[in-house]
């Protein structure tokens, strides 16, 4: 199998590309640094800008199944230009691939994007799956519903769509685990607000293996990546500290604080959703680390 993956430099693209090279796959990968191109026998890179709709037409050349993780990472204080860049980054790629196989002879079968959970609302109550219809009318909720419909318009080419909608990523070499870890370690951890806010998440590993399993067997449709068992903020820290082997002796780090600190990015601390993988779990997926404590016992060393 020959596959596209956008966003390969990031955190799951590095997974997942590793996943299918130890797999005999050929990986093809597009970049907007010249500087990251790299051709070796089966990962050779190339050339996009979607902001100026520029794309090396070569990448798509025996591809099979495009996975599609470029985005403006939603980490970054959201000024009015950057909440644009979001948007962007998401949509103005996906279309420039989308015109590319439109206008050029080719044999790409799946479309596979990465999604968010942002798309669900806040509740204490509710408990989401991937039939849940609801939609979060915040800002990131917008986001992520331009990101689906940017993935959607790839059925008018009569290919498979996926959509992958992942929670907090788990890992030793980045993301928000890292952030939560470091203050803990310097013995300056608390929680956030009540600290029983529900927060969805996966380890690194399982999500690229999603990523695998779902391609390999052509599955369609939404697709919750998050592992079978949430946590709430409060268990969550307490579970690093406990790792760490540091106390935590400060009390819950109020909303109105970190909106000072972060601003309006600042409710991604405070979000509240409790996320199934009901189809994931169905249709045979197995999760390495089902549990967070797993999770951490793996990561923190």
């Amino acid at each position: 199998m020959k596959v596209l993956i956008t966003g390969a430099t990031g955190l799951i693209g590095q997974e997942l590309s590793t996943l299918f090279l130890k797999n005999n796959h050929i990986v093809h990968y597009l970049t907007t640094s010249p500087l990251k191109i790299k051709n070796k026998a089966n990962y050779c890179g190339f050339y996009w800008n979607p902001e100026e709709g520029k794309i090396d037409e070569n990448c798509i050349e025996g591809v099979d199944v495009i996975v599609h993780l470029a985005g403006a990472s939603i980490s970054k204080r959201w000024t009015y230009s950057y909440k644009q860049e979001l948007i962007e980054s998401r949509v103005l790629s996906a279309n420039l691939l989308f015109n590319l196989l439109k206008k050029r002879t080719n044999q790409v079968k799946h479309f596979v994007s990465a999604s968010g959970t942002a798309i669900y609302p806040d509740s204490y109550a509710a408990v989401y799956n991937e039939s849940s219809t609801q939609i979060d009318h915040t800002f990131l909720g917008n986001v992520v519903v331009k990101w689906e419909e940017s993935a959607d318009q790839f059925h008018l080419l009569h290919l498979k769509v996926t959509k992958l909608r992942t929670g907090v990523v788990f890992s030793e070499k980045g993301g928000a685990l890292i952030e939560m870890i470091k203050p803990i370690k310097m013995f300056v951890g608390s929680a956030f607000g009540s600290g029983k806010q529900m927060q969805s998440w996966i380890h690194l590993a399982d999500v690229a293996n999603l990523y695998y399993f779902v391609i390999q067997n052509q599955i369609e449709g939404i697709i919750n990546a998050v592992a079978p068992n949430s946590i709430s903020n409060q268990e969550l820290t307490k579970a690093i500290a406990k790792h760490l082997k540091r106390p935590l002796f400060l009390p819950n780090t109020p909303q109105f604080v970190m909106k000072l600190i972060l601003g309006e990015m600042s409710i991604l601390l405070f979000n509240n959703k409790k996320i199934l993988p009901k189809r994931a779990l169905e249709l045979g997926f197995k999760f390495k680390f089902p549990l967070a404590e797993e999770a951490l016992q793996n990561i923190i060393k």
